[in-house]
């Protein structure tokens, strides 16, 4: 038997009017909606005290483990309102197959995927008339935020034996602002690496993330939206953005993303759009891919497309691929994102409830 949740809802919830203000233009990760789920883990009781209650700041000890040690995971995932007005989300059980991987990589507590799910089922049960309209073809949601981190007062290296479970819901628009889908323009960071052999990376963690921001910042003053980065050994094959898997799609069919090597996050998107390859006739390739190959069928004319996924983003199209001393433009030619486009708004039409559900991806949340 799962978690027995309370639900305490708050008496000061914004008014419609504001939060009509918000839902018209939320943009990503701008505002909050009025609750948060909030559970308690230790080492004697294991998960209880789950509850609904208004979003608000955490009360820390300054001796917390996550503020000394990292010890810290997240996911990332969406609420879609469908025509209908039902709200529904995309693979929870594989974000939440995924946390529990992230904890057990960071020394922490596993939720149950019963517990997972109903946590996101409560918080959206109460805070529902957050969750946009999507719009006519648009791509507006309540992003879901889980997330778990050592909560235990005390100065030492070892697993912490207090942890608190949370998940917060922000009202969204398109990930990379503006109108409709712009292509992005990438930096190859050779002086950073976003994980090493025998890390986090394969984890959804705030530390890979915040390894990432260096090469992101050397690639902005180069001109470019994002960083790619390469393996850590040898800096010679394509891993991933800081926070987007890739793929690049070849005149013949061939659909390619780096394989899972262990320092890669296996996306929820990457692992969508592999199966979803399949039934649009094209033929889907994990492998490792060195960063001259990229360059290589670029100039040969070789490589159509190459494309960015992840829940935040979905699919955006990459324009231009930059490094120190030389680039190449996917976009010569009257190039036309055909596959990506086409990707992007399968997964759109199953995610909004447009069409048949034939994978049985969606669960309903409310």
């Amino acid at each position: 038997m799962g978690l027995q949740f309370t639900v305490t809802e708050r008496t000061d919830r914004v008014s419609e009017a504001d939060r009509a203000k918000v839902l018209a233009d939320p943009g990503f990760g701008n505002h909050f909606s009025d609750h948060m789920v909030r559970i308690e883990w230790d080492s004697e009781a294991g998960w209880h005290d789950a509850g609904v209650a208004a979003y608000g700041p955490f009360q820390l000890d300054p001796a917390a483990a996550v503020l000394h040690y990292a010890q810290e995971i997240f996911e990332g995932m969406k609420a879609y309102r469908h025509a209908d007005g039902s709200v529904w989300t995309f693979r929870p059980e594989a974000n939440a197959a995924r946390f529990a991987r992230s904890a057990t990589r960071l020394a922490l507590p596993v939720l149950p995927e019963e517990d997972f799910v109903q946590s996101l089922k409560e918080l959206v049960a109460v805070d529902k008339a957050w969750v946009p309209e999507a719009g006519d073809g648009g791509e507006a949601s309540l992003y879901l935020r889980p997330f778990m981190f050592a909560s235990e007062a005390f100065l030492g290296v070892r697993p912490a034996r207090k942890v608190t479970y949370a998940v917060i819901a922000s009202p969204a628009g398109a990930y990379f602002g503006g109108d409709g889908v712009k292509a992005i323009n990438l930096w190859i960071s050779t002086d950073y690496a976003r994980a090493g052999e025998g890390g986090t990376g394969g984890a959804k963690c705030g530390g890979n993330y915040a390894s990432s921001l260096a090469g992101q910042l050397e690639g902005i003053a180069a001109g470019c939206d994002q960083a790619v980065f390469l393996d850590s050994s040898t800096h010679t094959y394509i891993e991933e953005l800081g926070g987007m898997n890739l793929f690049l799609v070849y005149k013949d069919g061939r659909i390619v993303t780096p394989e899972l090597t262990g320092s890669i996050l296996e996306g929820v998107t990457r692992s969508s759009i592999l199966e979803l390859a399949k039934d649009l006739g094209l033929s889907p390739e994990e492998r490792r891919i060195p960063i001259q190959e990229w360059k290589d069928a670029a100039e040969s004319g070789e490589l159509a497309e190459v494309f960015a996924c992840g829940t935040a983003a979905v699919v955006t199209p990459v324009g231009e691929l930059r490094w120190d001393g030389g680039s190449c433009d996917h976009r010569r030619d009257g190039h036309v994102d055909e596959v990506a486009g086409k990707i992007r708004s399968t997964l759109l039409d199953i995610q909004y409830g447009r069409v048949e559900d034939t994978h049985g991806w969606l669960t309903r949340l409310a």
